[in-house]
């Protein structure tokens, strides 16, 4: 859990009604700090997280994970994944195993699900070209990496390594599909009405999209980062605040700072401070 974000000049989001599309368990630290600020807060997940359809690929690597340079998370959903085939395997990660993690909340995962600090992880933009830049100074040429992601993943990392002479295998850990009451859920809450939606993803912004049709154009969004953000402004969404940095903290920074109110300050003294009322 994280710490509860600074949040600007002590603004308030008092009556705004925000709807967050992330999953439950990963939907607390933003739904909690977003309560905090005074805003009524609507969870409705976008995105689903499913095993893939051939599970073969990505067990096969695991199983010769030892012969690899670098294991490349990208997202918790990944830690999650690969640490759930290895406990299949019943092997844990190797000792010797050298761990990317693309940001925050991935580390975060690593930590929890292996016990052990990731090697290397960017300082600032959280996304697949930052974590590239982390490997500026990391010898590469030659190197093997296990990127496990996604069905609907980037390829920028792996392209990138690539061009730099690292030997990459990319194998699909899951799948991200749009949970089977999306429609239902989310036509409730337009038709009740919300002020602001928040994004976490690209694959949530589009499977939203895909369930409301025409109704989620000029719809207000507070999105994670610019892939997201691209992904919103595709879909017809009206994006007014993007996160910086890409956080859970900088996305409930970015919101109050868009739209909340300053919080009102201690009522000034009679006669407005001026001495004694006559």
């Amino acid at each position: 859990m994280s710490a509860p974000p600074e949040a600007g000049p002590s603004r308030r989001l008092d009556g705004v009604r925000i709807l967050v599309t992330r999953r439950p368990e990963q939907a607390d630290d933003l739904t909690r700090h977003l309560n905090e600020l005074g805003a009524s807060v609507t969870e409705v997940a976008a995105v689903a997280i499913e095993p893939p359809e051939d599970a073969r690929p990505l067990v096969e690597a695991l199983e010769r994970l030892e012969g690899y340079d670098w294991l490349v998370l990208t997202s918790a959903n990944a830690v999650a994944s690969v640490s759930r085939a290895l406990r299949s395997l019943g092997r844990g990660l190797p000792g010797a195993a050298r761990v990317a993690a693309v940001g925050p909340a991935t580390a975060a995962a690593v930590r929890e699900a292996f016990s052990r600090e990731p090697d290397l992880c960017p300082g600032t933009e959280f996304r697949g070209e930052g974590l590239v830049d982390a490997f500026t100074g990391t010898p590469v040429a030659g190197r093997r990496f296990l990127v496990p992601t996604s069905d609907r993943a980037r390829d920028v990392v792996p392209v990138a390594l690539s061009a730099r002479g690292a030997v990459v295998d990319v194998v699909v850990a899951y799948r991200t599909v749009a949970p089977a009451d999306l429609g239902d859920r989310l036509g409730a809450v337009l038709d009740a009405g919300i002020d602001l939606i928040t994004f976490a993803s690209p694959s949530a912004v589009e499977n939203l999209a895909a369930v409301a049709g025409g109704r989620a154009r000029g719809l207000a969004a507070a999105v994670i980062g610019p892939v997201t953000e691209r992904a919103a402004r595709a879909a017809g969404l009206r994006v007014v605040a993007v996160a910086s940095p890409s956080t859970v903290d900088g996305l409930v920074r970015a919101v109050a700072e868009r739209l909340g109110r300053p919080e009102p300050g201690p009522a000034p003294p009679i006669g407005g401070g001026r001495g004694r009322p006559g």
